[in-house]
């Protein structure tokens, strides 16, 4: 029996996105659905959210709340664990100040800086960091590239991210009293970063 890829979501919103790759597999044994949110915030932000938690459990997902990106592998429930995917969809950092403002940047860079450093002592040999991302201007000085070389991650690809590929998936603003309201996602991409050394020492 070939073994399922193991995926690791962060930063969800309404669970809407594991869903709809929960209800693709008809399964979603292989997979771990996180949000920083706990579950109560989650019952006062989203509509859908619980409905949706009940469907992933139901298809056999693990779900767990209050993680956040720069500590999840200290989390009692994530500690120790490996993924042949990570995904982060829109990461964002919150409504401090306008997207164009330098401060409001560094506090994305950060954020992303940080998932990234968790995520790749997370992955299995061989395994990608997926981040979908903006494109456009101010969102392409984020600069996800050098971000990744940081880290010593390499970019291994980018492709065109199209939400209508995605039924079901209701991206969420997160924050605010318009958290439970998408948000146009304009020209953006799905980054996928490697481990430096599974591209190059073996």
């Amino acid at each position: 029996m070939v073994a399922l890829i193991r995926f690791l979501l962060v930063g969800e919103g309404d669970f809407s996105f594991s869903l709809c790759l929960a209800r693709a597999f008809g399964t979603a044994k292989n997979m771990v659905a996180t949000s920083l949110d706990s579950k109560a915030s989650l019952r006062k932000k989203y509509g859908n959210a619980l409905r949706n938690l009940s469907e992933l459990k139901a298809l056999g997902c693990t779900i767990v709340h209050n993680v956040h990106v720069h500590t999840m592998t200290e989390h009692p429930l994530l500690k120790d664990s490996y993924f042949d995917r990570i995904i982060f969809n829109f990461p964002h950092a919150g409504f401090i100040a306008r997207e164009s403002d330098d401060y409001q940047i560094r506090l994305h860079r950060y954020l992303r800086i940080g998932f990234m450093y968790s995520a790749k002592y997370m992955l299995n040999k061989g395994a990608e960091i997926h981040i979908t991302h903006k494109t456009a201007h101010p969102f392409s000085k984020w600069n996800l590239y050098n971000l990744g070389k940081l880290q010593r991650l390499v970019l291994v690809g980018q492709e065109e991210f199209y939400l209508h590929l995605y039924p079901g998936y209701n991206n969420k603003r997160g924050d605010g009293v318009k958290c439970d309201q998408s948000f146009p996602i304009g020209e953006c991409s799905t980054f996928m970063f490697m481990s430096y050394f599974d591209n190059f020492l073996y």
